[in-house]
């Protein structure tokens, strides 16, 4: 772009929802940027006003109105800044108006290329709606129904490694051309089709099908069996995504003309802010976006990021997918009440059908903050599925490795190694206490060793994404100081415990004030003040057969830094085990909230 930092003073990012369009102004000195303002207005892509950019300008209106300063004229961003009060050094955006980018995957083998094709699109930030597969178990009638009637943004068709068969690719290829799928949005082009399997197989394909879509090749996602090469797949389902698809959605080709930098679709936004962080952090990142509808989960372990969604899991559209997907049980054993199994299902199915209705009493936050376990739990698990070492690849090893866990398919998803919890979303950001977050995290995702839990305050994550593409030392700044939340450290050691048993002995050294040693017993769960910002050292002794990463046993020492909530130490066990007796449990579960702060005592 050729705009360097310290020339750029006034920063506009907005984010085109498929909802609210969210607008932010940052502001800076060439060293110091901080976030100064926010609006929010309806997005605009439906009747009446068919156009996208229309709320856009009613966003940064907001702007204009907090800030007494002027951004707008004619109807058009003043890009570049005339004087301090008047116009932008930089206009970014992010969009997922129109239901963000859906597409279809096409593999050979589910397990393996298919699977290798899913990580591709989720990771370019797409919704993945189906994965055909050989070996899928549908007739071929039922396949070509099925790509008929989904009506994808983009197929991504993948299979094979190179120099391997061709025949499986072409049978994909003639049951594309049977389908002769249509895009959803717009009828002007040609559903893009991105070729990334094996490439002795190109000709054929494009032959078969090369005259119905728009057919772009790229490199193989699998060139050899043991090696997996997703990003220029990545890189080219967004730039079909930019040009394309989103350019079918009204006011988009105008919107293309106002931006600094090319706009991103907001989950491939916010996972380029994940591993921004995760570098820039040196650790494991887990983020997580609980919505209405979905819930992302994204990953960044060993250097390798990846992204899921959970198209059925969410706090109101989807409460009741929640409901059976986990079973009343699963949901009530969350909730520190008798409560009838009738009575829970019409609460959600209320949610469901107003969706916009916020909880009333403190039964209906407990019962809401239930299903919200139960959604992250579910989401976790489905990543921890998919964010796998590649299947199918056999490895030479040595006869410790043999009775190891760290096979061929394991899940790159290593709790030991996380280091920092990001949770957004409705239902986490605006909990009436930062407290309740913290423990719906630790409850979901059950992070063990030392691992830090933060929140996205206000779901920035989107714009300071594509603003990290350009200026990633001013989207790291406005992200620490203004963005995220730490609720504190959470220490919790793997092993089955016992209630009451000595589980593990905590000293906190702060660096500044006085030392604290606590010995806690199996089934509690204690905080230590350590306030935002506060520093310290923490040395942790677990009893015989409790492990926090050093081997069972083993004390570890590590500095930590502490957070609203403080320093939670958790001996509940790993894995959580609830007690099966109601009275019990209820008791428990209670303990657990006024000890976290998340209740009153």
């Amino acid at each position: 772009m050729g705009i360097m930092m310290d020339t750029v003073h006034t920063i506009i990012a907005t984010d085109c929802g498929s909802t609210t369009t969210k607008a932010i102004l940052i502001e800076g000195d060439g060293e110091t940027y901080r976030l100064v303002a926010r609006g929010e207005a309806p997005t605009t892509v439906e009747a009446p006003f068919d156009d996208v950019t229309v709320g856009v300008l009613n966003a940064i209106s907001e702007l204009e109105d907090l800030t007494e300063r002027t951004f707008i004229r004619d109807g058009r961003l003043i890009v570049p800044r005339e004087s301090d009060t008047v116009g932008m050094d930089l206009y970014l955006s992010t969009s997922s108006a129109g239901g963000g980018l859906q597409m279809l995957v096409a593999g050979v083998v589910k397990r393996m290329t298919a699977e290798s094709a899913q990580r591709a699109a989720l990771g370019a930030g797409a919704i993945v709606i189906d994965t055909l597969a050989v070996d899928d178990g549908r007739k071929e009638y039922q396949r070509v129904e099925r790509i008929r009637g989904i009506r994808p943004d983009m197929i991504l068709m993948s299979g094979g490694t190179d120099g391997g068969t061709t025949q499986h690719l072409l049978d994909l290829a003639e049951t594309l051309r049977a389908a002769d799928p249509k895009p959803r949005l717009g009828k002007a082009y040609r559903l893009p089709v991105v070729y990334a399997g094996n490439v002795d197989a190109r000709a054929g394909v494009a032959e078969i099908i090369g005259e119905q879509v728009g057919l772009e090749f790229v490199d193989n996602l699998r060139p050899v069996l043991e090696r997996e090469n997703l990003q220029p797949a990545r890189d080219a389902i967004h730039e079909l995504f930019l040009h394309h698809v989103m350019a079918q959605a009204p006011g988009y080709d105008k919107l293309l003309t106002w931006v600094s930098t090319p706009v991103m679709s907001t989950p491939h936004a916010v996972g380029v802010m994940v591993q921004a962080t995760a570098e820039q952090e040196h650790t494991s990142v887990l983020a997580v976006d609980i919505g209405g509808a979905t819930t992302d989960v994204f990953s960044v372990f060993g250097g390798v990021f990846n992204r899921t969604v959970s198209a059925n899991l969410g706090m109101s559209y989807s409460v009741c997918n929640v409901l059976a997907e986990a079973g009343t049980a699963n949901i009530k054993r969350w909730v520190p009440a008798p409560m009838n199994e009738f009575v829970l299902r019409n609460r959600l199915r209320n949610k469901m059908i107003r969706p916009t209705t916020i909880p009333q009493t403190r039964e209906d936050l407990l019962v809401e903050q239930a299903v919200a376990r139960e959604a992250l739990r579910l989401a976790f698990i489905h990543h921890q599925q998919l964010a796998t070492g590649l299947k199918g690849v056999q490895q030479q090893r040595n006869i410790g490795e043999l009775f190891s866990q760290q096979e061929s398919g394991a899940t790159l998803v290593n709790l030991f190694d996380l280091g920092l919890i990001i949770g957004s979303g409705g239902v986490l950001s605006h909990a009436p206490r930062r407290h309740q977050a913290a423990l719906m995290m630790l409850d979901a995702f059950q992070p063990i060793g030392v691992t830090m839990l933060a929140v996205d305050s206000i779901f920035m994550m989107p714009q300071l994404g594509v603003l990290s593409r350009e200026h990633p030392g001013i989207a790291h700044q406005v992200f620490r100081r203004d963005c995220l939340i730490p609720l504190g450290p959470v220490v919790a050691p793997l092993g089955a415990v016992r209630d009451g048993e000595e589980v593990m002995t905590v000293t906190l050294t702060p660096a500044e004030g006085e030392r604290v040693t606590v010995t806690v017993p199996g089934g509690r769960l204690l905080r230590l003040p350590l306030g935002v910002g506060e520093k310290a050292t923490l040395t942790a002794q677990p009893a015989k057969g409790f492990d926090l990463g050093e081997g069972k046993g083993k004390a570890i020492t590590v500095p930590i830094e502490g957070g609203v909530v403080g320093v939670l130490l958790d001996t509940r066990g790993r894995p959580l085990k609830l007690p099966e007796e109601e009275a019990i449990l209820h008791s428990k579960l209670l303990e657990w909230l006024v000890a976290a702060g998340a209740a009153d005592a």
